[in-house]
C-alpha cells in the first residue's frame, strides 16, 4: 500500500474539531476547523509571522 499524501498529526476535540493535517510531500501544515463535521468545515494553510507557510520535514511526515 502505497503512503498516504496526507498525515493528521494533531486532533482536539468532538464537536468543535481542530485538525492539523501535513501534505507529506511538501511539508505544507493545514488547520481543518468544524463546529460540527456533518456541516461542513474550513481549511487553511497555516502561516508563521511572517506570512510564510509553516512546513514540516517532509522525513518527519513518513
Amino acid at each position: 500500500m502505497a503512503n498516504k499524501r496526507f498525515v493528521e498529526t494533531y486532533s482536539q476535540g468532538m464537536t468543535n474539531v481542530r485538525k492539523i493535517i501535513v501534505d507529506t510531500e511538501t511539508g505544507v501544515n493545514y488547520l481543518l476547523l468544524s463546529s460540527d463535521m456533518t456541516s461542513g468545515c474550513g481549511v487553511t494553510v497555516l502561516v508563521d509571522q511572517d506570512g510564510k507557510p509553516i512546513i514540516t520535514p517532509v522525513s518527519s511526515c513518513k
